[in-house]
This record gives C-alpha cells, structure tokens and sequence, in this order.
C-alpha cells in the first residue's frame, strides 16, 4: 500500500502546498483522500485524471472537499468525448448537494450523480471494501459530521484522522496502524477550543495511546508553526514524528 501527499495546508493552501487531499494506492486501485482548495491541480502531478477509482471525503468543509466542484467540470465535460463513468464517492450525507450548491451553475440538480456515485458514511463499526481496501470509518469530533478512516492491506495499516478535536473514538480506529495521518492545526498553549481542531501535543497523545508505529503531522495552516508542533509532539510519542510534505510517498 503506497501513500502519497498530495496536500496537506490547513484551512486554505500554503505558498508550498495545497489543502488536504492524499492518494492510496494498492493493486492497481487508487482511492483519494479529500479533495481540498489547490488539490486538483496537484493530484495530476501523480495519476492521471480519470484514473481515480474511488474517493472518500472526510467532510463537507471546503479545505477537503471543494476541488470536487473542478473535478465535476472535469468528468462531465471530458475532453476527449463522453461524460466519465459515475466514481464513487464516499462522504457525510448531503454531499451532493452542498457540491451542487458550491458549484451553482450545473446543467441540472441531478447532473454531479451523473460522474459522481455518491455513498453516504453512517456511524457504525463495521469494516467495508473499498477496492482492495478493508474500510474502518468513526464519527471524530468537529462542528460538523466528519469521519476519520482506517484502511487496511496486505498487512498493512493507515489510519487519517480528517479533521478532529480530542476524541476517544480516534484511539481506537488508530489502534497499533502502522502509520497515523493525523491533523494538528492547534499551537499547544495557543488556541483552546474543544470539538474543533488538535495541536501537535493532542496528536503526539493520541498516537501514544493508540500505540500507533508512527506520527506524520498535517493539517498545518499556514499561521501555525509546523516545526513548533512537531518537538510537542514529540515531547510525548516516542515513536518516529515527521510533518506531512507535499509529495512525500510511504509504502506500508
């Protein structure tokens, strides 16, 4: 299983990266992470544009989800002819119509079904296929319905927090993954507001008790310290810390 980072900035794109998006890739099978402000643009850089086979939004926050609305002109107008098969995509409900909100001008109300199979996430603890993938997901703690997500494969493990305040549920879905993609917007002794975002220390504690093998930090908006949350993260997960960049590639 290989994962590359194809954005990572928090909130809206940094100089150096676009907003959250990254690919999984296994067997042939890509499956998307969120599709941020700047992440179209930069996912081509890695696969081609009609070589997604699936995507899953963690959320209907614009930072994840609104370079679906590009996306949309891109599989319904494609160039060389035809409109692209309906990908799925797995997303809180109301995803099709916050998209066809966002985008305003569709050919009808129905037209983002068309390229997009929409499949709505509901709570439970149930596994599910994604491709090759075997699929966890669990409502994380944010202002609106979000979802962090599990992926298994060939032994193994990832496990991407979307975005979250501090929440128990993200222990358990990290438990002992190999790698743990986890958002750290927050500066600790900064911003203190529950239920919305973690800082660098939150995410250094809830990979120690996941036990997880290891801690990349994203999320980072561009007025946070990426390198001040990376030493407290640090300072409580022994295990091997780095901050997502975009491009980067690990195999699991």
């Amino acid at each position: 299983m290989k994962l590359t980072v194809v954005g990572c900035s928090g909130s809206f794109p940094s100089a150096e990266s676009a907003c959250s998006s990254y690919l999984v890739e296994a067997d042939g099978f890509r499956l998307l992470l969120d599709m941020g402000n700047g992440a179209l643009g930069e996912l081509q850089r890695h696969c081609g544009l009609y070589d997604l086979d699936a995507i899953f939004l963690s959320h209907l926050h614009a930072d994840h989800c609104i370079d679906m609305c590009g996306y949309f002109v891109a599989r319904y107008y494609r160039h060389d002819g035809g409109r692209a098969p309906a990908l799925p995509v797995y997303a809180p409900e109301g995803a099709e119509q916050r998209l066809t909100t966002a985008y305003d001008d569709v050919p009808s109300e129905k037209a983002m079904s068309e390229v997009f199979d929409f499949r709505t996430l509901t709570p439970g603890p149930d596994a599910f296929e994604i491709g090759p993938f075997r699929v966890r997901t669990a409502p994380v703690e944010h202002p609106v319905e979000a979802y962090g997500i599990r992926i298994e494969h060939g032994g193994g493990s990832l496990t991407y927090s979307g975005d979250t305040g501090v929440c128990d549920a993200l222990d358990a879905l990290a438990d002992s993954t190999g790698l743990f993609l986890c958002e750290a917007s927050f500066t600790h002794g900064k911003e203190d507001i529950p239920g919305l975002h973690l800082n660098g220390r939150e995410a250094g504690i809830h990979a120690a008790r996941a036990r997880a093998r290891r801690l990349v930090l994203t999320h980072i908006p561009p007025w946070t310290d990426g390198e001040r949350n990376l030493a407290d993260a640090r300072a409580v997960f022994d295990g091997p810390v780095e901050l997502a960049r975009p491009g980067a590639v690990y195999q699991l």
